[in-house]
């Protein structure tokens, strides 16, 4: 942060002021994680805060001055200072209660876990652990500045916060800090849904999303943030044997995070809560036929509803609901493939159905082939690298992303000798499904054929 920290510093300290880098950063930097945002703390508050930053600052925004924080942004970096402080939940509040503190001690010992109650004293640097966070950090144990249930109590979002660095960081979680996280789980439902879901998005991007699920299960968390999934773990016994759903969930988010890699795609939140959900349809449909046999008729249906009342109850963006919930709706298409004998027209379904999402489609379809009959997986593989190919040279031959009719409204009302109206866009619609039964067919071909079915369907 040089020069800036020892700027704000001395900035701080000439008026009679504390501050200190607190949490993330600290602790990120010991880790030697890239560290590009930086939280500060201190015991001015934040009108005091906002006189000794101007001037100085190159931007200043108070969006969160009501918790005691003030943002800026200098030479580059976005800050965040905030007043020493303690907040707490009452037993039936959704909203923490703010009150400031006037000591680095007091403001650490509130936060939630050891590894972020590290702080560095600015001008001078000096390093301030007064809860073992360094030695926590070292053996990657998440543990809490006091008596966890008391953490918990004060903020129950912390739980979901502790899973989230598990899975992020690869930490543990101390057995006291197990027992009070499944013992409070319940006091997360006084948690907006707003901060529960940008936990969950954070669980779920990090580099292990799998070990922040099953300890979300373990610990009873997901009955309150994903019920669907722990209902996943259907029983298994000698007359009635299936594959274990939520195991096979959970493999295929590993296989989608692996494919991701494989082709240069970012940590997707969309794919990654697909594959997570592709199947939660499964326990409401499953039924039990002869011999014991299993099904689970229309799950994609079922579990594109669950998936989008699940995600939208999280208040997850509509456009995330819209596209997890189409990629579960779409998840089994693939299987009506065969060994390639779609049609193009066929093929130009899948693509257009799939839309934007195709290539999130093609991984997680490849993703959800857990068998360990090698043959079988082989085959699949083959059957799918078959229909990329035939996707592409479709969309090289077709521009499939276009698709279009070979003629537009003002042209069909030329033809017909009509106005704009409901006539036109069913004309359009025929036209589209000639185009992809048929591809490319011309004006003068699609003309022959638009009044051909003119003669059938217009009075």
């Amino acid at each position: 942060m040089e020069p800036i920290a020892g700027e704000l510093g001395e900035r701080f300290a000439a008026s009679g002021h504390e501050l200190a880098v607190v949490g993330g950063p600290v602790r990120d930097a010991l880790l030697g994680r890239p560290v590009h945002d930086f939280d500060l703390t201190t015991d001015a508050v934040p009108s005091r805060i906002l006189e000794l930053v101007e001037g100085w600052a190159d931007t200043v925004w108070t969006v969160g001055i009501d918790f005691g924080t003030v943002g800026l942004r200098k030479g580059g970096h976005q800050l965040e200072i905030t007043t020493y402080r303690s907040e707490a939940y009452h037993p039936k509040s959704r909203k923490p209660e703010v009150s400031y503190g006037d000591s680095l001690y007091e403001d650490l010992v509130r936060r939630d876990f050891s590894v972020n109650a590290m702080a560095v004293r600015l001008p001078g640097q000096e390093f301030v652990d007064p809860f073992g966070g360094l030695t926590d950090l070292a053996e990657s144990t998440l543990r809490t500045p006091g008596k966890p249930e008391d953490s918990f109590s004060d903020d129950p979002l912390r739980i979901m916060r502790a899973v989230r660095f598990a899975a992020q960081l690869g930490f543990t979680l101390a057995p006291e800090v197990r027992e009070a996280a499944a013992g409070m789980a319940d006091r997360l439902t006084i948690v907006s849904a707003e901060r529960v879901r940008d936990e969950l998005s954070k669980l779920m991007l990090s580099p292990e999303p799998r070990r922040g699920v099953e300890l979300m299960v373990e610990l009873g968390l997901a009955r309150h943030v994903l019920p669907e999934i722990p209902k996943l773990r259907l029983e298994i016994d000698e007359h009635h044997r299936h594959k274990d759903v939520y195991e096979h969930s959970l493999t295929v988010l590993d296989q989608a995070i692996e494919l991701e890699e494989r082709r240069g795609m970012q940590p997707d939140l969309v794919l990654r809560l697909a594959a997570l959900l592709h199947d939660i349809g499964k326990p409401k449909t499953r039924s039990f036929g002869e011999g014991g046999r299993v099904t689970f008729h229309h799950h994609e249906v079922v579990g594109a509803s669950m998936s989008k009342n699940r995600l939208s109850a999280l208040r997850f963006p509509k456009d995330v609901v819209a596209d997890v919930s189409k990629l579960v709706a779409l998840h089994l298409r693939f299987h009506g493939y065969g060994k390639g004998e779609w049609t193009d027209s066929a093929v130009r379904r899948y693509a257009r159905d799939a839309g934007p999402l195709l290539q999130r489609l093609h991984v997680l379809t490849r993703a959800d082939c857990t068998t360990r009959n090698r043959r079988k997986a082989a085959a699949l593989a083959r059957a799918y690298d078959d229909i990329e190919r035939r996707i592409e040279r479709l969309a090289e031959e077709e521009e499939l992303n276009k698709l279009r009719p070979d003629l537009d409204g003002n042209e069909i009302q030329q033809i017909l000798g009509v106005g704009p109206g409901p006539l036109v866009g069913k004309a359009w619609r025929f036209l589209l499904e000639l185009r992809l039964e048929n591809g490319p067919m011309g004006k003068e071909a699609a003309t022959e054929e638009l009044r051909r079915w003119a003669a059938e369907h217009v009075e």
